[in-house]
C-alpha cells in the first residue's frame, strides 16, 4: 500500500474548521446596490467578488465574471440583485475545512460565504486564497506547549507488567449527526499525538478515522469506532447499523457513489471516501451484509513509514 504523502497540510484540512481561517472582515453589498457601485468596491480593495447581504444574511454573491457580463451588455442602471448568484451555497464555521475544500473542487466556486449555523447570520468569507495562507500560519505554530503533555508510549508499554498490552478507545457515531463530523477523527488525533505516536501514523490514523466517521453519519443509522493502540499497530474496528454494502467491489471503485443530494450539497459523496481509507492503511478489510449492517477492519502499522 502506497502511503506516501500523508503530511501536515492533509492533517490540518481534516483538523481545522472553517472559522478557524476565514476571512472575518467580510466585505459585503446589499441588493440594491447599483452595479456602477460594485465597480467601485472590487477596484478599491483589490477584490474579485463579495456576498451580498441583506438583514444579515446571505441572499446571493456577485463576482467581477457578473460585472463583466453586465458591462457586455450594456446593462445601464441595473442593481447588484438583478445580476447576482441568488442560489448560494454557504458553510458553517464549525464545519470542518475540508468541506469547503471540497466543495470548491467539486463546484468550481471561487469563494463562500461563512454563515453561523443558528441564525445564518454571515460571519465571514473564505477562499482559496484565504485557506493556503492560513494553513502555511498553521505549519508555524510553535507546538511547545503539547509537547509538554505528551510522553513516550514506549515507556506506557514498558512501564506496564504484562504478556500482552493494548489501548483501546470505544466511541458512539449517531447517524446523520452532521454537525457532529470529525469530532472522533479529532478526539483520537490528539490521543495519539498525547502518546508521542509518530506524525506519519497519527495522521493516517486520523484520517481513515474521519472518512469512516463521515460514512457512518451519511449512510447510516450510526455505529461505533473502536480504535486498539498497540506497541506493534493501531487496529481500528467499525461497526455500523445501516443498510448494508450490496457490492463491496463496486464501492471500492474510484468515483462509485451513491450518495443522495443532500450529501452531494454538502461538498461529500464523491465516491473517494473508502479509497482514502485504504490509501492510508496498511490492511483494510470490508464485511458487509445487506440489511444488517457493515464491518470495517483498519490497520496502521506503527513501523511503516
Amino acid at each position: 500500500m502506497n502511503n506516501a504523502g500523508i503530511g501536515k497540510i492533509q492533517e490540518l484540512i481534516y483538523d481545522l474548521s472553517v472559522g478557524d481561517v476565514m476571512k472575518k472582515d467580510v466585505i459585503s453589498l446589499s441588493p440594491d446596490i447599483s452595479m456602477y457601485k460594485l465597480k467601485e468596491v472590487l477596484r478599491k480593495n483589490r477584490i474579485s467578488g463579495v456576498p451580498v447581504v441583506k438583514n444579515g444574511c446571505s441572499v446571493g454573491i456577485i463576482s467581477i465574471e457578473d460585472l463583466i457580463n453586465w458591462l457586455t451588455k450594456k446593462g445601464a442602471g441595473s442593481s447588484v440583485k438583478d445580476w447576482m448568484t441568488k442560489d448560494v451555497v454557504t458553510v458553517y464555521e464549525d464545519e470542518k475545512l475540508i468541506q469547503a475544500i471540497s466543495l470548491f473542487d467539486q463546484k468550481g466556486y471561487g469563494r463562500l460565504p461563512v454563515v453561523e449555523r443558528k441564525e445564518k447570520k454571515v460571519v465571514g468569507i473564505v477562499t482559496k486564497g484565504v485557506i493556503i495562507e492560513s494553513l502555511l500560519r498553521e505549519i508555524e505554530i510553535d507546538y511547545h506547549e503539547e509537547e509538554i503533555r505528551r510522553y513516550r508510549v514506549s515507556h506506557f508499554f514498558e512501564d506496564v507488567t504484562a504478556d500482552s498490552v493494548t489501548i483501546g478507545l470505544i466511541y458512539q457515531v449517531k447517524g446523520g449527526d452532521v454537525m457532529n463530523g470529525g469530532a472522533v477523527a479529532g478526539n483520537i488525533k490528539k490521543t495519539l499525538q498525547r502518546l508521542d505516536i509518530k506524525p506519519d501514523i497519527y495522521r493516517r490514523v486520523a484520517i481513515a478515522i474521519y472518512e469512516a466517521e463521515m460514512n457512518l453519519i451519511f449512510y447510516t443509522d450510526g455505529g461505533e469506532i473502536s480504535v486498539y493502540i498497540k506497541p506493534e499497530s493501531i487496529c481500528v474496528n467499525v461497526q455500523d447499523h445501516g443498510p448494508g454494502i450490496p457490492d463491496v467491489k463496486d464501492a471500492l471503485r474510484l468515483g462509485f457513489s451513491t450518495a443522495p443530494n443532500w450529501v452531494r450539497e454538502l461538498g461529500f459523496g464523491a465516491g473517494i471516501g473508502l479509497n482514502n481509507i485504504q490509501r492510508c492503511s496498511d490492511k483494510m478489510i470490508i464485511n458487509s451484509t445487506v440489511g444488517r449492517g457493515t464491518i470495517l477492519d483498519i490497520t496502521v502499522n506503527m513501523e511503516t513509514l
